[in-house]
């Protein structure tokens, strides 16, 4: 070979292993601890509303150093707490992942069914059994322990069983919640034997032993003198105990349960290995910033308030605290809502807004009749959920009807019902045209839990269901809620572009270096890195 040749092709790869090297030097580190913060009811106006009354290090902090995209929202219609969670970290819509909410009708038992309701596995301190089984795909703490080997750890904590569930997803180390009945925190065999730690936690710091002596009152005077509501003025200071056979469901419900999170995730971080490694952990926290023991504003207006000032408290103990184990740079904290809101209950009429009672048993019975009319006797519509209607489809077949038939004329037929704002049956869902409503209530649908038809109920008008005691007043206001994403040396932006929560799980698999959830086809945000 040429000297000369020789020389430059040793140059060469001299200056490309040194490229390569630098590079590598230079390519950020994967986070040791991502903390998924899940905000149950956070709404961006309240956010900003009560902001003269936080302290530096927690909302403040938020939107001071973080990347915030002010605009997020779901892909789905009225998400709850249970959909909400799913989405968020199986990076996809109930259409996909089988959550569509926190209850839904079985089919074959004709009973409805709670989202992790699962008899073959007993709980931990509570007589609930449960598991994600109705979580048909995976999430993003699934693909951290399967790239891992398992060696990842994983633990989600939240004060309901559904968010804590939902969060750990079906690899977790352990999910926890507060037991209803006794104030303990519980578990579920699912996940494998009950930590140590977290029995000892109920043995030395059980929150049954210190509910009597709780009293909920505004952190400072500057709460109590603060109000941003303008409806009945300025309000009395509150003071709430937590007792009766309620007194945990209450307090579950109420600004100090997040005290109580931060309590049981510091002792799970202070006694686990927990971002110790340079194996990625993750740690899921479920708070609740809605009305207290779900009132309406109108009633707990002043309660509302102190809890997003208590919550700004609690979450900047949270991220000091783990920042402070784990190393401030190796923390990634990403924050966002739920998306919805506690319904309220307001007499529309009086001020002469358009209004009325949509009764679905009536509905339901009213097709029935009609169905019978057309078709013969047999009871065609099988039962009723929510606003859905599940139609006989064994009744169906015997009478060799064509159910595109049945459900086009039941469609007709709704829409001529009052406070009907539009009918969609389960083919116009999975067959119809394409528009960005559809597509949002297609996505909030499922083939195997959802009713054959769905009814819109026009705004302002109450969905009543008499047998279940239910009422609902409906609304379909836009209601904002911010997305955070904090350390790993994200730049601070604020971005007003609107995004989707599903967006998230790709974005941190590509943190973490690992595959986005199985059925996740989102793209990840771009611009953190």
């Amino acid at each position: 070979m040429n000297p000369i040749r020789n020389t430059r092709f040793l140059a060469s790869l001299v200056a490309v292993l040194a490229l390569a090297s630098a590079e590598a030097q230079t390519s950020p580190a994967v986070p040791r601890l991502v903390v998924g913060i899940l905000i149950d009811q956070l709404r961006s106006d309240y956010l900003e509303a009560f902001s003269p009354l936080y302290g530096e290090r927690g909302f403040k902090r938020l939107l001071r150093e973080a990347r915030m995209y002010t605009q997020a929202e779901y892909p789905f219609s009225h998400p709850d707490r249970a959909s909400a969670s799913a989405c968020l970290y199986s990076g996809t819509s109930p259409y996909n992942n089988g959550i569509v909410g926190a209850m839904w009708m079985n089919r074959s038992t004709l009973r409805p069914v709670y989202c992790v309701d699962d008899e073959a596995w007993k709980g931990f301190l509570t007589t609930e059994s449960s598991s994600p089984r109705f979580l048909g795909v995976s999430t993003i703490v699934d693909e951290l322990k399967v790239a891992t080997e398992g060696r990842a750890l994983a633990y989600s904590i939240a004060p309901f069983r559904d968010a804590a569930v939902l969060s750990a997803g079906h690899a977790a180390d352990g999910a926890f919640w507060i037991n209803d009945l006794t104030g303990q925190w519980c578990g579920t065999s699912y996940y494998g034997d009950y930590p140590q730690w977290a029995v000892a936690y109920d043995q030395y710091m059980p929150l049954g032993k210190r509910i009597s002596s709780l009293t909920w009152t505004p952190m400072n005077d500057l709460v109590g003198n603060f109000n941003y509501f303008i409806s009945g003025g300025m309000k009395q200071p509150f003071k709430h105990s937590f007792s009766g056979p309620r007194k945990f469901r209450a307090f579950k419900a109420s600004a100090c349960v997040n005290e109580e999170v931060n309590r049981f995730a510091l002792h799970c971080a202070q006694h686990t290995a927990l971002g110790m490694d340079g194996v990625t952990d993750f740690l899921g926290i479920t708070y609740y910033s809605g009305n207290y023991d779900h009132q309406t504003l109108s009633d707990s207006p002043m309660e509302l308030q102190d809890t997003y000032v208590r919550l700004d408290r609690d979450l900047g103990a949270l991220m000091d605290a783990l920042e402070k184990k784990v190393g401030a740079g190796n923390v990634l904290f990403v924050v966002t809502s739920t998306g919805y809101a506690d319904q309220e209950t307001s007499d529309l009429s009086k001020y002469r807004i358009p209004t009325g009672t949509f009764s679905l048993d009536k509905a339901a019975a009213l097709l029935n009749m009609y169905l019978m009319a057309v078709y013969g006797q047999g009871q065609y519509v099988e039962t009723k959920y929510g606003a859905q209607l599940y139609l006989n489809h064994k009744l169906i077949e015997e009478k060799q009807l064509n159910l595109t038939e049945v459900l086009g004329r039941s469609q007709d037929f709704l829409m001529q019902m009052s406070g009907v704002k539009d009918v969609y049956t389960s083919q116009r869902l999975t067959l119809g045209a394409w528009t960005p409503g559809i597509n949002r209530i297609r996505n909030g649908y499922n083939p195997k839990c959802s009713g054959d038809i769905l009814i819109e109920v026009a705004p302002g008008w109450n969905l009543v269901h008499e047998e279940l005691n239910e009422k609902t007043l409906i609304r379909e206001s836009y209601m904002g809620f911010p997305l955070f994403f904090l350390g790993c040396n994200i730049p601070t932006e604020v971005v007003k572009t609107p995004v989707t929560v599903d967006c998230v799980a790709p974005t941190l698999a590509q943190f973490m270096r690992i595959r986005a959830p199985n059925a996740c086809s989102a793209a990840p945000l771009t611009g953190l890195r």
